[in-house]
């Protein structure tokens, strides 16, 4: 029995001795390999993490023996929220309860077998990192990138905290999917991201991601191209955004969001309890949480004056308009808009054509929904009878020309908002001054204070010594800034850090940027698509701006794995108690067979489901290789094996190279099949450093049995000499496997009836039968080759008659 720790053991530590993936900056040709690095939980990886990290490791593995400089490294995501409660609960501090669960990580990827450069670790907990987000928060605000303002805000009851839009589910907290968000106005710090919003839209068309990852982006992102039309409202001017001016005929009611900071000027004595118990419902910010909820609104008491036909329409609060999108208010159309159908019939507000079909009219009374389609204009004045996709421009030139509003571009994406008012965080650097105002801290790093009292509220306003302190100014009395930043700000330029992890003197050296980025092969979950990922490119392209780098993009290529499901078909997860741990597996298989046996299920970008029996199947090849290797006779080539080894070459070359390993796998099985009693060393060699990726311990192992002294993974990589490949012997070979698979499919559905088979008759065309070689037959059974042709074959049911060309018959006793 292959003992597999003592193995793993013994090449981890000599992999670590030789410092054997420690890189330098140099002449060869880079790749940079990183997976989005994890937050450390408590409850450390199971396989399903592995899964993901394997992926990474089989590229990097494969592009540093291609002679390629390979930059693989791994850091830890260990700010946040998660982090906090859960020391809270275990009634430890953050800070400990973090270092305890990255040691974990640390030895757990170590079991792996993972080749990350163990050097350029990075913890995003520590000073030496978050001094560095400070840094880049102030060079923001030095260049007008970040600002402050009140805002309506998500707020968590349960995380004591303001989330993101992005962190709002159907109005209810991302980690506490029992708790409704509730609305907040709050001053608030945020970066203004939509500076950049053109770009990031533009350039995602560069980028070799998936496409759907590009679709997300892009939507989010939500560019659209319309009109500001000037409606007056209490003799004051609105600027209100359409991209359907060819409506404006048909507006019967305005709706203002509800938590449009102006909104109170609108609301009349009479409507302000309406208007406040209505408010009291509002769930989140977030313009999808918004989407999903059922339209809900108030009558503000206000009129606006439509500048085009001076009629007064009402002003309603409404809980599906957007605060910080356009004005935060919008023209309601309810005879060509759904959704202002629907409100306009809840709350008995009138509707107006403006647009009839060609081949009937609409009659408003009698709509029972809104008619959205192109058509012609009718009661629009001037304008009635020109087809709608042209008044458009026509009603647009017409507001321009008469200066009562202007085209202009919106987006949906909307300003970051950082601030989180949490212990476990970076400090925003910030002071507040009664005689300078807001200064920037001058000192970095601000340090998080060891002693806080947590429970109730912003920790770091339980921390006098933190709270206190001198302007940098006027050297007065002034107090610290109390927020901390969003975590995605941590993870928004990690990558740059890895390039330059030791640096005490500024964030990175440029010349090694220069080096090292992009990262070449980016690999992660869907999930990030429009936080993570939106907020890494937006940050490459601020730093770029602010001459810290000159790329514009900071992932090529993007990689998103599937998900490891358990054996109840669900997504493995602790808190569903399915969970399959690394050090469980690595006893009783092996972790090889397991790395194997992930990347052989299918592709890895689809999701797999764990199985015990499949992984069975995995230790059984792996054992047969071990065997193999005992017995096998080192001798001279031959043509055969020489053929099938450059064919494989080939091809697991680029299916590696495309992220196809389970393709790659079957290949690499297939070769191993075909190896003879007696094989070259060359050939056994190139054997093992195609496997070496999937399984490097005993790829390792079975190299230095051969003689070797040499790290199997830091050889070349073999090339494939397509003169050797001999398509006559690639084509038996073909068939005789297809023979094999014809033989084990029938004997497998004979034995499951009950009966045994002992031997098998194969009857193939005498042209065919030297292709046939018996000696290639591989079958735990006894074979017996005839020609059809041959008298005396043994053929009690006539058989024979059934064979074809390619095609043999076969006969089972």
């Amino acid at each position: 029995m292959v003992d597999f720790k003592s193995i793993e053991k013994k090449w981890q530590n000599k992999w670590e001795k030789e410092k054997a993936f420690h890189v330098k900056e140099g002449k060869k040709n880079k790749t940079f390999v990183l997976e989005m690095f994890p937050y450390p939980s408590s409850s450390g990886l199971h396989m399903g993490h592995a899964f993901n990290y394997t992926i990474g490791d089989i590229y990097a593995r494969y592009k540093r023996m291609n002679g390629y400089n390979v930059l693989y490294p791994m850091g830890y995501d260990a700010l946040g929220l998660p982090a906090e409660n859960a020391a809270i609960k275990a009634q430890s501090h953050p800070r400990k309860f973090t270092e305890e669960a990255i040691k974990n990580f640390i030895k757990q990827q170590k079991g792996l077998g993972l080749s990350y450069d163990w050097s350029r670790m990075i913890k995003t907990c520590d000073p030496e990192y978050y001094k560095w987000n400070q840094y880049f928060f102030l060079k923001f605000f030095e260049n007008g990138l970040v600002y402050r303002k009140k805002a309506p805000v998500n707020f968590c009851s349960k995380c004591n905290t303001v989330l993101a839009n992005e962190q709002v589910h159907s109005g209810k907290c991302w980690r506490h999917k029992d708790t409704d968000v509730e609305v907040k106005h709050l001053e608030q710090w945020f970066i203004k991201t939509t500076k950049y919003a053109d770009e990031l839209l533009k350039d995602i068309d560069n980028l070799q991601w998936p496409e759907r990852i590009k679709i997300m982006q892009r939507n989010w992102i939500g560019k659209s191209h319309g009109i500001e039309i000037n409606f007056k409202i209490n003799n004051k001017e609105w600027p209100i955004f359409t991209t359907r001016p060819d409506t404006i005929f048909g507006v019967t009611f305005m709706v203002v969001s509800a938590q449009h900071p102006r909104l109170m000027e609108l609301v009349t004595k009479e409507q302000k309890k309406e208007v406040e118990e209505f408010l009291k419902k509002i769930k989140s910010t977030s313009e999808k949480n918004l989407e999903e909820l059922e339209k809900e609104g108030a009558f503000t008491g206000s009129y606006a004056i439509n500048p085009l036909t001076n009629e007064k329409i009402p002003v309603y609060a409404g809980n599906f308009v957007v605060a910080d999108y356009g004005s935060g208010m919008v023209m309601a159309v309810p005879a060509h808009d759904q959704r202002d159908f629907e409100f306009a019939k809840k709350y008995n507000i009138p509707i107006k054509v403006v647009i009839n079909p060609d081949s009937y009219r609409l009659n408003a009374e009698k709509m029972n929904r809104a008619y959205v389609e192109e058509g012609v204009l009718v009661n629009s004045k001037e304008f009635n009878g020109v087809r709608s996709n042209n008044a458009i421009d026509m009603i647009s030139d017409h507001i321009e020309k008469k200066k009562l509003g202007k085209r202009v571009v919106q987006y949906k994406l909307r300003d970051w908002l950082i601030s989180r008012q949490r212990y476990w965080g970076t400090p925003i650097p910030m002071i507040y001054c009664d005689k300078c105002g807001i200064v920037p801290e001058k000192k970095l790093p601000v340090l998080l204070p060891e002693k806080v009292k947590f429970g109730v509220g912003n920790p770091l306003e339980t921390s006098k010594e933190f709270l206190e302190t001198k302007c940098p100014r006027c050297k007065g009395k002034a107090r610290r800034e109390t927020d901390t930043m969003d975590t995605f700000f941590d993870s928004s330029w990690y990558f740059l850090r890895f390039c330059d992890p030791k640096n005490n003197k500024e964030p990175f050296n440029k010349d090694k940027i220069r080096y090292w980025m992009p990262v070449d092969q980016y690999i992660g979950g869907a999930e990030h698509a429009c936080m993570h990922l939106i907020y890494a490119r937006f940050f490459t392209k601020a730093l770029r701006d602010l001459g810290f780098v000159k790329l514009n993009e900071p992932f090529t290529k993007l990689f998103n794995q599937g998900m490891l499901h358990g054996n109840d078909g669900l997504v493995m997860s602790k808190s569903r108690g399915n969970v399959v741990l690394p050090e469980e597996v690595s006893k009783k298989y092996g972790i090889d067979t397991a790395r194997l046996f992930l990347v052989s299920l299918a592709s890895p970008d689809k999701d797999i489901i764990w199985s015990d029996n499949g992984i069975e199947g995995s230790l059984r090849f792996i054992n047969k290789i071990f065997e193999y290797f005992d017995k096998v006779n080192v001798k001279k080539s031959n043509k055969r094996s020489e053929s099938k080894l450059n064919k494989t070459i080939k091809e697991v070359t680029n299916d590696v190279e495309n992220l196809r390993y389970n393709l790659a796998v079957i290949k690499i099985r297939e070769l191993f099949d075909n190896l003879q009693n007696e094989e070259s060393k060359e050939v056994l060699e190139k054997f093992l450093k195609l496997f070496s990726p999937f399984c490097p311990h005993i790829a390792e192992e079975l190299w230095s049995k051969l003689g070797n002294k040499k790290l199997i993974s830091l050889e070349k990589w073999p090339n494939a000499d397509e003169s050797k490949i001999d398509e006559k012997l690639e084509e038996q070979d073909r068939l005789i496997k297809k023979l094999n698979d014809d033989i084990n499919n029938v004997v497998k559905i004979i034995t499951n009836k009950g009966k045994e088979v002992k031997k098998v008759f194969v009857y193939v065309l005498p042209k065919e039968i030297e292709i046939y070689d018996i000696k290639l037959i591989k079958l735990d059974l006894e074979v017996k080759l005839f020609s059809v042709s041959d008298k005396n074959k043994y053929d009690p049911e006539n058989k024979a008659s059934k064979s074809k060309p390619g095609k043999p018959a076969i006969y089972l006793e």
